[in-house]
């Protein structure tokens, strides 16, 4: 069975705090007719502090997405090798021992992809397979853990690394002045993680069942604006209120499972958002307790998109992780609007199976 093993978390090291974000929006839209509107969303979402690749005054310049761009895949590249090994320590793997690495990213773009350029500094063997996942922005750490579980099941002597790279910083866009965006410029953040998926052994989530659920016509409703300026986001308001109709979802994949999604172990879920987790909590009928990691990591760290469900999960093992074979639920929320949804039995590694 594969064994999902603890992952390891990078962030940058320049700081952005919740009142230097509503300073910054109080003095950058000060003429905006929605700007208290704008304040108070910002306030709401709980988040104190997020990290940065680059210092806020660089940040807040815009010297086109060509720039932009280079600096993604400098940074990445200066920034994910130390996150992966780490990973691969953790899991008690070489490079070598990889079959497939799959690297998730929606904030820049490469081709080839990051993965060719690790397999040859890092000593990956040549016949590694490649998979970048760039368009299901927030629900691709969902994906990535259950594209290595499908992996994995097919070959199961074989082991996956999964890799998230995001740097939310880059997408900044000064002209985009709605509520949608300035919203959007308090809550995201900047973020690495990467977590080894093994066909055999190690200490962890054993996932057993992974699903993949789209809301019906909401593909509009987290998208991108690709222009020459580079990618601007766009989020619709109706998004806070989609975990109504996602939680059916979640509930139809532990049913399929026969478990009961009220009464699991341990939740690890994308934090969108506050909201999120507190509509999961109501129509999951779950203490809010249940979400602590998930929460912690959007107070700390803000919205790090694909990144969040691994530091939530790096966040259960800091815990001391679960009892041996407890069960648990992880979910990726992203565009489309699609959920990526995986279960699993925390395994131990003192235990045998």
């Amino acid at each position: 069975m594969a064994t999902l093993c603890r992952p390891s978390v990078s962030v940058p090291e320049h700081v952005i705090t919740m009142e230097e974000t509503l300073e910054l929006a109080r003095e950058r839209h000060a003429d905006h007719p929605q700007l208290p509107l704008a304040l108070r969303l910002i306030e709401n979402t709980g988040v104190r502090t997020r990290r940065i690749v680059q210092p806020i005054e660089e940040t807040l310049k815009h010297p086109g997405f060509e720039d932009r761009n280079k600096l993604y895949a400098a940074e990445a590249k200066a920034r994910v090798p130390a996150v992966i090994q780490r990973a691969l320590d953790d899991a008690e793997l070489l490079t070598t021992d990889v079959d497939l690495i799959i690297y998730v990213s929606c904030t820049g773009f490469m081709m080839p992809s990051l993965t060719a350029w690790l397999i040859n500094e890092m000593g990956f063997d040549p016949t590694t397979r490649q998979l970048p996942i760039a368009q299901l922005g927030c629900a691709a750490g969902g994906a990535a853990i259950n594209r290595a579980h499908d992996f994995c099941t097919a070959y199961p002597e074989a082991n996956a690394l999964i890799v998230a790279c995001e740097f939310c910083s880059l997408c900044y866009q000064p002209t985009d002045i709605g509520v949608g965006s300035l919203l959007s410029n308090g809550l995201f953040g900047d973020g690495i993680a990467a977590a080894a998926v093994r066909g055999r052994g190690g200490e962890g989530v054993v996932l057993e069942r992974n699903g993949s659920y789209l809301i019906p016509k909401t593909e509009e409703w987290i998208m991108y604006d690709v222009k020459a300026t580079g990618f601007h986001f766009l989020l619709d308001k109706r998004v806070p209120a989609t975990m109504e109709p996602l939680a059916p979802a979640l509930k139809d994949l532990a049913g399929d499972h026969g478990w009961n999604a009220s009464d699991l172990d341990f939740y690890i879920v994308h934090a969108g958002g506050p909201r999120i987790l507190d509509d999961l909590s109501t129509f999951l009928q779950v203490d809010p307790h249940a979400f602590r990691f998930s929460r912690s990591t959007l107070t700390e760290y803000g919205n790090i998109a694909s990144a969040v469900v691994l530091d939530a999960l790096r966040r259960l093992f800091d815990e001391g992780g679960a009892e041996h074979r407890a069960r648990g639920l992880l979910a990726g929320f992203g565009p489309g609007i699609t959920a990526e949804m995986a279960l699993g039995r925390w395994h131990s590694a003192d235990e045998t199976r």
